[in-house]
């Protein structure tokens, strides 16, 4: 037997084992994708992407605050109803009080002429949340218009603290600073006045 002879009939053979091996075993062939595994894996893909819209949108709703002058918050309230809400407006003077039981503060946010009565059931204040003689204090009161529209129901405050050089220029000048002590300021009770 030559050379070529031997060749062709071990290719032969060979041929003929590759063939009967997958009859044999049954095995799917390595090359086509698994149909199953493949819409699993799609499936739990499209929960995962529904599941994290659910969550954004959800909790999106009342996540968003919006911040609103006084007078466009009196003047639009039926828009800013039902809606969180951050009334910005500077501290009417001599209007700060403060009831004990239950704790709650009152005062007046002024802006552009309009008044805001504002409701703060809380006793957790900003140090710098005071009404001072001869200091301006801008405020920002967030939560929600009353039924009536005309009064505004907060849950948080934020006064805006003074940079360091109307500090200094106020020291200089012998004033104050907003956040120095509560000795002298016009802080009265509601059962004061009632």
């Amino acid at each position: 037997m030559s050379v070529d002879q031997e060749l062709e009939r071990a290719l032969q053979e060979a041929e003929a084992e590759a063939a009967a091996v997958p009859a044999v075993a049954g095995a799917p062939e390595p090359s086509k994708p698994k149909p199953k595994r493949n819409l699993g894996l799609l499936v739990g893909l499209l929960v995962i992407v529904a599941g994290a819209l659910v969550v954004v949108f959800s909790s999106g709703k009342d996540a968003a605050v919006y911040s609103v002058g006084v007078d466009q918050l009196l003047k639009e309230s039926a828009r800013y109803k039902d809606r969180s809400v951050r009334a910005k407006g500077m501290l009417v003077k001599g209007t700060l009080a403060r009831r004990d039981d239950p704790c709650e503060y009152r005062f007046k946010l002024i802006e552009n002429g309009s008044v805001l009565e504002v409701h703060h059931p809380a006793c957790v204040v900003p140090d710098t949340f005071k009404d001072m003689p001869g200091m301006e204090v801008e405020v920002q009161a967030e939560g929600r218009l009353s039924d009536d529209g005309k009064t505004f129901v907060s849950n948080n405050i934020i006064a805006k603290c003074p940079s360091k050089y109307e500090m200094k220029q106020k020291s200089m000048a012998g004033e104050m600073a907003p956040h120095a002590g509560t000795q002298g300021s016009p802080l009265d009770t509601f059962a004061q006045k009632n």
